[in-house]
């Protein structure tokens, strides 16, 4: 009987022990959900949408050329430029980026939470922010650095730092998207591959964690010519495969497009329901749903893109923002739409779909995919895995290059040991408290770089006029030459 009553107490303990660590979770949660509502408030959406409205306008509707032009300078290689990779390895890396999870869970998570009229949200974030990715990119480019062993470094807080002499607002923002590089590059993707290869196939997700890690180690420690190299072969592969998969699923369900767009349309607008149980929450919901996804989708306004693109080969400013623009038409304007049609359009097909009942965009769009039999969960499974391990390695990149602007050189390997070691226990953490984390961490780097892009929208309007019908012209402003990657500080020339 003693040994009976040790056991029974030792389980007590044990199982006060878990109710404590998940009241602890959920306190933590809440505390997450609290600043990322006050983050994403109206005042967020508001200065951000504002400002791919502001730029749009500034820079004469440079969504035109970013089409028109922007994707032919996209394979064209700028023979004899200054730079590390080629105008498509910079586009390709920023792509693989941005071409993540947000594309597939996130728009299920969206249409989930803020009901179908997000899609159109998220969609006119996209079209608008094509202007922002472009005048982000440019003064990327135009005030870049390079470092003594021939590196290009540039990003919003160079930009910050040499354009407006604010480095103090240059290093919060590196601090800060360091820091969601672990978040929106690192957990959430790895997160959703254990996710989907746990469901669909029957692996572990601490086997996906390892397997992941490894992959990502032998990539990022090759530095941004062995990332481009693989993103240059992996994205237009994942792109090409995943629309034409949506592509084959919106022929299946020809009849509800017509339906599905004019309840998208509606339900942005205004409260409602239509079939399948969708259910639309009314402006506020779809707006703060649509845009924070759109963001986190195409990371127009975040900063983010722009640092792989100063790295790129070319002849002046306006060549790579034009390239670099395009961007956000391919993930937004085209895959997301996509994305948001077919879970739509499934769904109201598919009444055995209750989307009022599903809280969970990974559970929502999983569903939608599987009701098209064979093509639907391959699609799925294919381009979640490709998606979601490309972020991975760009955003490696961004990491790197914030940490060495405010920790110089020497943070380089602990900062690649670090996030290996998040991939490989990525698999074993909460997604909801990830996502909840990296939307925060992405509205907070979001800030200065929209400050960065306002103040300097000037010299975006001066180098647009000076190149957008001269596009071949050689821009011979000398870059600065910097000895630890701590831009202007220690520049020399």
């Amino acid at each position: 009987m003693p040994y009976f009553g040790i056991c029974v107490l030792f389980l007590t303990v044990i199982e006060g022990g878990k109710r404590e660590e998940k009241d602890m979770f959920e306190k933590v949660n809440a505390i997450v959900e609290l600043v990322n509502g006050k983050v994403w408030g109206w005042g967020m959406i508001v200065l951000l949408f504002g400002t791919h409205i502001f730029l749009t306008i500034r820079t004469g509707f440079i969504q035109k050329a970013s089409i028109t032009k922007g994707i032919k300078l996209s394979v064209t290689k700028d023979e004899g430029a200054e730079g590390e990779v080629s105008q498509f390895g910079a586009l390709t890396t920023a792509l693989a980026s941005t071409i993540g999870t947000g594309n597939i869970i996130g728009v299920g998570t969206a249409v989930a939470m803020g009901g179908p009229g997000a899609v159109l949200w998220c969609w006119l974030t996209g079209v608008f922010g094509i202007a922002t990715k472009y005048a982000e990119s440019l003064i990327a480019v135009k005030y870049r650095v390079k470092t003594k062993d021939g590196r290009m470094q540039g990003g919003a807080m160079y930009a910050l730092e040499r354009g407006l002499n604010m480095r103090w607002l240059g290093v919060i923002f590196a601090v800060l998207a360091g820091f969601a590089s672990f978040g929106i590059g690192c957990a959430t993707q790895v997160n959703a591959i254990a996710t989907v290869c746990q469901e669909n196939l029957g692996i572990p997700p601490w086997i996906v964690g390892i397997v992941i890690a490894v992959l990502t180690a032998v990539v990022i420690f090759g530095g941004i010519k062995s990332i481009a190299n693989v993103c240059e072969k992996l994205v237009p592969f994942m792109a090409i495969f995943y629309v034409l998969g949506c592509l084959i699923i919106l022929g299946i369900n020809y009849d509800f497009i017509i339906p599905a767009i004019v309840t998208i349309c509606k339900l942005a607008f205004t409260p409602g329901a239509a079939a399948g149980g969708l259910v639309g929450g009314g402006l506020r919901l779809a707006i703060q749903y649509g845009v924070a996804r759109g963001l986190f989708s195409n990371e127009s306004g975040m900063g983010s893109a722009p640092i792989a693109a100063a790295a790129a080969q070319t002849r002046n400013p306006v060549r790579q923002a034009l390239v670099s623009s395009t961007g956000t038409f391919w993930d937004t304007v085209v895959v997301c739409l996509m994305t948001g049609l077919v879970l739509v359009t499934t769904i109201m097909k598919n009444p055995a779909i209750n989307a009022d009942e599903i809280a969970n965009g990974g559970v929502l769009t999983s569903m939608a995919f599987a009701q098209i039999p064979y093509i639907g969960p391959v699609i799925l499974v294919v381009g979640i895995i490709s998606f979601a391990f490309s972020t991975v390695l760009g955003w490696a990149y961004y990491g790197e290059r914030c940490v060495e602007y405010f920790a110089g050189k020497k943070g380089l390997v602990p900062y690649r040991v670090l996030y290996v070691v998040v991939a490989a226990i990525a698999p074993v953490v909460s997604l909801n408290l990830v996502w909840l984390i990296a939307d925060t961490l992405n509205a907070l780097m979001a800030i200065p770089n929209l400050i960065a892009v306002l103040l300097l929208s000037p010299i975006v309007v001066k180098e647009t006029k000076k190149y957008i019908n001269n596009l071949d012209a050689v821009d011979d402003t000398p870059v600065p030459v910097v000895e630890t990657g701590h831009g202007q500080r220690k520049a020399k020339g």
